[in-house]
């Protein structure tokens, strides 16, 4: 399809995520992609430090995801997992219960992670339910914090500071606690700590469970916190009685040092929801895990079954990617690469912190974040990166970085550097011309 057919149609008949049909943000069309590169129709190349929304952590078209792709279709694309199972679920979720903390022995699959925080809630629910406490439907959450776009997902996203306020009316209500204040390198006091413990001391009997994105608040404000306070938030669980959902959605297959961030704080959670990497970034895929205890109580009271089933869970075309995924990235020295990242990113972005306009650059794993002081105008400085020859997209006043793991120490280098020039022309005029 030629570009501007293609330009004409996005124009008149397409609706992209968080945009306006009248007067839409610019689109860039994309030919084809390679690595950690992104060939436009008009044969730029821009070097992505988006992995397209944190997911493809390998970069794109890799030999083996393509391998195992091709493999799996001459068998099937896909079969309901109603009454059926195959051997790509079993691989996957043999492999998720041998990475994940060991008390998660059940693994819910399904199509996408707002779906898979939908699962967690119900299970949740479900659970005290068949405990004999059907009153404890409500969840507490951390404000700052993002867990989806479906309904039951978007309650338990930052109520103010979030992307769903025009739908705060109809929502179920939460409560949340104040985001964690200590940083990732703090320990966390007493106080640090008390208005989640009040919060749970006083409405304990309603709550399901706490929901968290362990250690990395991401698309709430890509806030990294201590792992102390997710140590101490797991023990006031444990003595109220309350379920603990850990998000790894965004954090989960190595992004921020350790496979799962939950591993920082050295804790497990009674459901952990994980999506995004999970395939690389090829097919949308999530799962939910949950212990024994969850499952075999849930099974245990009538309906006696967990009321959940999407229709593609379990999709095998997708589990066979995941599995190529997983062992793609077990069978590298991930750890090592990441520290490789978090290396180039702090070099890369410290500069920025003598910018006009920067409040704090902060570096974990493979993210590094340039928060500025006000926010920024996400069509007007989008347009001066591609012109920089990088893809990066910023929201509200976060510039960030999140690459594919295979970017080379050349590729993060001009990441760095394009932002470090973009936002220099920014802070002195926030509407620089396009160099």
């Amino acid at each position: 399809m030629q570009e501007d057919r293609l330009l004409e149609l996005d124009a008149r008949h397409a609706w992209h995520p968080y945009s306006a049909t009248r007067h839409p943000d610019p689109v860039y069309p994309v030919r084809r992609a390679q690595g950690c590169r992104l060939e436009l129709t008009d044969g730029r190349q821009l070097i992505d430090g988006m992995a397209s929304w944190w997911c493809v952590i390998h970069g794109y078209n890799h030999p083996r995801l393509n391998a195992a792709a091709q493999a799996q279709l001459q068998d099937m694309a896909h079969v309901m997992f109603g009454g059926l199972t195959h051997a790509p679920a079993m691989g996957l979720v043999e492999r998720l219960v041998r990475l994940t903390p060991a008390p998660l022995q059940r693994v819910f699959l399904s199509d996408s992670g707002s779906v898979a925080v939908e699962i967690a809630l119900k299970m949740a629910m479900q659970y005290w339910q068949a405990r004999g406490t059907p009153d404890k439907v409500r969840f507490l959450a951390l404000r700052r914090g993002y867990h989806g776009d479906t309904f039951h997902a978007m309650s338990v996203c930052d109520p103010v500071t979030g992307m769903h306020r025009l739908f705060s009316g109809a929502l179920p209500q939460q409560l949340f606690a104040p985001a964690p204040t200590p940083g990732f390198d703090q320990g966390c006091t007493e106080a640090q700590i008390a208005d989640m413990q009040q919060l749970l001391d006083a409405h304990h009997q309603q709550l399901a469970a706490v929901i968290l994105e362990p250690i990395v608040q991401g698309a709430g404000g890509m806030r990294f916190y201590s792992p102390e306070y997710l140590t101490r938030v797991r023990a006031l669980c444990d003595h109220y009685q309350v379920l603990l959902i850990a998000d790894e959605i965004a954090t989960g297959f190595g992004r921020t040092g350790r496979l799962f961030a939950c591993e920082h704080a050295g804790i497990s959670p009674d459901i952990m929801t994980l999506g995004k990497a999970l395939t690389g970034g090829y097919l949308t895929s999530a799962a939910t895990l949950t212990t024994e205890t969850v499952a075999d109580t849930i099974a245990s009271a009538e309906p006696g079954v967990f009321m959940h089933g999407p229709t593609f869970m379990g999709n095998p075309l997708a589990c066979a990617i995941a599995n190529a995924s997983i062992d793609l990235l077990l069978d590298s020295d991930w750890a090592a690469n990441i520290q490789r990242i978090e290396t180039g990113l702090r070099a890369g972005l410290a500069p920025c912190r003598e910018l006009s306009g920067v409040a704090e650059v902060r570096v974990l794993g493979a993210i590094g974040v340039v928060e500025m002081e006000q926010p920024v105008a996400m069509r007007e400085i989008q347009r001066h990166f591609v012109a920089q020859g990088v893809w990066i997209r910023p929201f509200g006043r976060l510039v960030y970085l999140m690459p594919p793991f295979v970017i080379t120490d050349a590729e993060l280098e001009h990441l760095c550097a394009a932002m470090l020039s973009v936002l220099h022309a920014w802070g002195s005029n926030p509407s620089p011309a396009v160099a």
